[in-house]
């Protein structure tokens, strides 16, 4: 499975272009099979570098990379994974969803 298409690549919003929103919108998931890993996008900058929630240690807005994604490895050597059947939705609702496990991988 690609983590990033063309078409995905089209509807991430710019870097920096939400950063005056108080709830952007979540436009992808990629999670680490067996873990408590995932990565939730909000812009992208066409290129490599991510924006967005992440969950793991601790859950914090930051930046990653594709190649970040791309090298990651979970138990019995798990690569990270896009959610396909993702729905776009605002962070605020995400957070809730992750505070209240519903996308647990674990």
């Amino acid at each position: 499975m690609q983590l990033l298409t063309q078409e995905l690549k089209k509807q991430f919003p710019a870097i920096y272009s939400t950063e005056e929103s108080e709830d952007p919108l979540v436009m992808c998931r990629y999670f680490l099979p067996m873990t408590k890993w995932e990565w939730f996008v909000t812009e992208f900058d066409g290129t490599s570098e991510f924006f967005g929630y992440v969950v793991g240690q601790y859950t914090e807005l930051g930046y990653f990379t594709l190649n970040d994604l791309r090298t990651a490895r979970g138990p019995f050597g798990f690569q990270v994974e896009r959610d396909c059947s993702f729905t776009p939705a605002p962070l605020s609702k995400i957070k809730q969803e992750v505070k209240g496990g519903a996308y647990a991988t674990v």
